[in-house]
Formats: C-alpha cells, structure tokens, sequence
C-alpha cells in the first residue's frame, strides 16, 4: 500500500483548500487592522474541514451513504466551537460592542471549512467570494450611505453624539 495514495492526496487537497480559502478572508481582516487574521481565519477553516473529514471517515467514509448524515453530529459540535471562539471576540465596552465582524467572519471561516471538508468546492468558494464582498464592497457602501444620511439628516451637528459611535465603530 502506499503511502499516499489518490484517496489520501485528495483529503490533503482539501485540507490545503480550506486553509487558502479561510487564509483568504482573514487576508481583508488583516488589511482592515484587525487581530485576527490570515492564521486565525485559515487555521478555523483548517480546523473545521479537518473534523468534517474525520466525521465523514469515522462515519464510513466518503463512499458510505450514510456517512453524510451520521457526520452531521461532527458538524454541530464544530459549530458550537466555533459560537464559543466568537463569544469571545465580541466586546462590550462603555455600552458599545466590537468584535461582531470579526465573530462573523470566524463563524463563515468554519462554514467554508466544513463546505470543503465534505466536498462542496463550489459552495465553499462562493461563500469565500460572498464574504469578501460583504466584507470589502459592502464596507464601502455602508461607509458613504452612513456619511449621507449624517449630512442629510443632521446637518451641521458634527460633534453629536451618534457622530461619534459611527465614527468610533470598530466593526
């Protein structure tokens, strides 16, 4: 038997498509100067097609028909994981909340992980695709509707408080 045969090359191949792609969305966070990044992103996408390989093989392999469903049980958890990590990243700070981009992003990273871990390439790299839409094109947008709307509807109150929240948001 060797060593690495079609099977497992495919696995790695998979594992190496997660990593990029999770490496990907964490390329914008790092751009946007936030702390986590390409690592945080891809080791979660990593992470997350590791264990929906593991389920899948653990299941029956990917020839098994049931080895879909019974692996759902590892998808779960590994969404319940990763909710925690995000809870983590989500700060509250004189009544202000940071983070929840950066949770979200975390929470697509796995997504995409799983996607690849059980051969879904297409879906994975359209939520990849969607997710640095939202994250890049998106931003922009929010940021010129938000500077419209302030002088539209409060011209001249530069200094007001809501002013300032917007300015300051870290997300």
């Amino acid at each position: 038997m060797e060593f690495i045969d079609a099977h497992t090359t495919d696995i790695i191949l998979k594992l190496v498509l997660a990593l990029l792609l999770g490496m990907l969305i964490g390329l914008e966070r790092s751009i946007a100067g936030k702390t986590a990044g390409m690592r945080t992103y891809g080791l979660v996408a990593l992470g997350a097609a590791l264990f929906s390989i593991v389920g899948i093989l653990a299941s029956g392999g990917y020839e098994s028909a049931v080895a879909l469903t019974n692996s759902t049980r590892f998808a779960s958890q590994i969404i319940t994981g990763i909710g925690f990590i995000g809870a983590g990243l989500v700060i509250f700070k004189q009544a202000r909340v940071s983070g929840v981009t950066t949770a979200a992003g975390i929470w697509i990273a796995a997504g995409v992980g799983m996607a690849v871990g059980y051969g879904f390439y297409t879906l994975a790299i359209a939520a990849t695709v969607l997710s640095l839409f939202s994250l890049t094109i998106l931003w922009f947008v929010e940021n010129r509707l938000t500077k419209f709307v302030r002088s539209s509807v409060f011209p001249g109150q530069q200094n007001d408080t809501l002013h300032k929240e917007l300015d300051d948001r870290e997300d």
